[in-house]
């Protein structure tokens, strides 16, 4: 995962690099012919100081390796962001990044 915080006239903007497969369990391996498990991110968290700034809920129909960008005001330079997710096999990761 990628992340980016950067602060501009008191609003941190963040974009988001996740690197997922992010299988809906519809398509068919051209090879064996099987179906591909599901396997895709439910949630993303962003939390600043203690405090949940972003929750999304995603799902199959979101792409490989989803980007995502939003923004939030509270922040400074220098402090930190944690983003997290979890997806529909338990598998998890957490980032910590500082703010630019």
């Amino acid at each position: 995962m990628k992340v980016k915080a950067k602060i501009e006239q008191g609003v941190t903007y963040v974009r988001i690099l996740v690197d997922h497969p992010m299988e809906t369990g519809q398509r068919i391996d051209t090879e064996t012919s099987e179906l591909i498990p599901a396997k895709y991110i439910q949630q993303l968290t962003c939390e600043h100081s203690g405090k949940l700034v972003l929750v999304a809920q995603l799902g199959i129909d979101v792409s490989k390796n989803p980007y995502l960008a939003f923004s939030f005001k509270g922040g400074k330079k220098g402090d930190s962001i944690s983003i997290r997710w979890n997806d529909n096999e338990g598998d998890s990761l957490m980032i910590t990044e500082t703010i630019q």
